[in-house]
């Protein structure tokens, strides 16, 4: 059944219209003020990054996706070479069917394809109530040959999921026993819904070591799942929850203002290096992409990919130089982006 939903997923990610209505990443209500006078040479631009101690040759990751079928594995594949060729980071998809079945476990297993960077395992949170503990965990974190362990969070998703698990009771304490037990940082991402500041709160006092906001304006899960479901009800039901969520800039604010020191990665309908260079400016330390590139990745096109990847980091790169940052920090510490009155 697993392995079904996950194909569903790669289907209706592809080919229905699952983006959130009357909802947007909010990235739109700021723009850059130009320096016309950069006292900088574009080549100099420098896009290095560090993430959990790791230095990155960008701030890019590919968010989570998928995993668990023949199709994802190459999919993950076509991912992780290109991961590795541009310096991004990968996220990979949930990883419960691998740790469940042994026979999937290669889906995940990404490491000889992108050996130096930033490989970020993960499992849904609402299975430590279904199962899962640190054994498992330790276990998705050992198939993958992971950097760090995700936890993702997605309540509405669970609910409107045809066979979805929504006891996420009692959830905060285990998450915090298991960050004590798990071999690598755990940290927690959102799927398209947004992390408030009072949630990112209890999860930092927790012990969580990185937060991806994951927020609205993208991808929206409930109608993912919409599209799955063969009860009437719940299809018109998912149509109330078309502008569910936090956008991506106002969930990034929330959380840095919470915290100046967490790792903080943004995504969440993200389309292009402009909007990167934003969700660094107001506060994140890597900028994820998922669903934009998962055409790419699903044709098996290395050089589309490729191509795709290397658009973003222009976009960025070029508007770092257009108000005048020589580097990511300086980047991050800009005045120049202003919000539209």
């Amino acid at each position: 059944m697993t392995e079904k939903r996950k194909t569903e997923h790669i289907r209706i990610s592809l080919h229905e219209d699952v983006e959130g209505k009357n909802i947007s990443t909010g990235l739109e209500n700021y723009r850059f003020l130009p320096d016309a006078l950069p006292e900088l040479s574009f080549k100099d631009v420098n896009l290095t990054a560090d993430f959990l101690g790791k230095t990155m040759r960008t701030p890019f990751l590919i968010s989570s996706m998928t995993g668990g079928t023949e199709t994802a594995h190459k999919i993950n594949q076509n991912l992780a070479s290109a991961a590795q060729e541009r310096g991004w980071a990968i996220g990979l998809g949930s990883m419960r069917a691998a740790v469940e079945k042994e026979e999937l476990a290669y889906t995940f297993q990404m490491r000889k394809r992108a050996p130096d960077i930033p490989i970020i395992a993960n499992v849904g949170a609402v299975q430590l109530n279904y199962g899962f503990g640190p054994d498992e965990c330790n276990r998705a974190v050992d198939i993958a040959e992971a950097d760090a362990l995700v936890l993702h969070l997605n309540t509405l998703q669970e609910v409107f999921q045809p066979e979805g698990d929504t006891d996420f009771s009692n959830l905060l304490s285990k998450i915090e026993q298991l960050i004590r037990e798990v071999s690598v940082p755990v940290g927690v991402k959102e799927v398209g819904m947004g992390i408030d500041k009072a949630s990112a709160e209890r999860l930092i006092a927790a012990g969580v070591q990185f937060i991806d906001v994951a927020g609205a304006g993208g991808t929206s899960w409930v109608q993912v799942e919409s599209y799955r479901s063969e009860d009437a009800a719940r299809k018109k039901a998912a149509e109330a929850f078309l502008d569910w969520g936090i956008p991506t800039a106002d969930s990034i604010l929330s959380v840095r203002e919470l915290s100046k020191d967490i790792p903080l990665i943004a995504s969440g309908g993200l389309k292009h290096g402009v909007d990167a260079a934003k969700t660094l400016a107001l506060g994140a330390d890597l900028a994820g992409f998922g669903r934009s590139l998962l055409q790419s990745a699903v044709e098996k096109n290395a050089d589309a990919l490729l191509l795709q990847m290397d658009r973003i980091e222009f976009e960025l790169k070029a508007a770092m130089f257009g108000i005048g940052a020589a580097n990511i920090d300086e980047l991050k510490a800009t005045n120049r982006l202003i919000k539209k009155s």
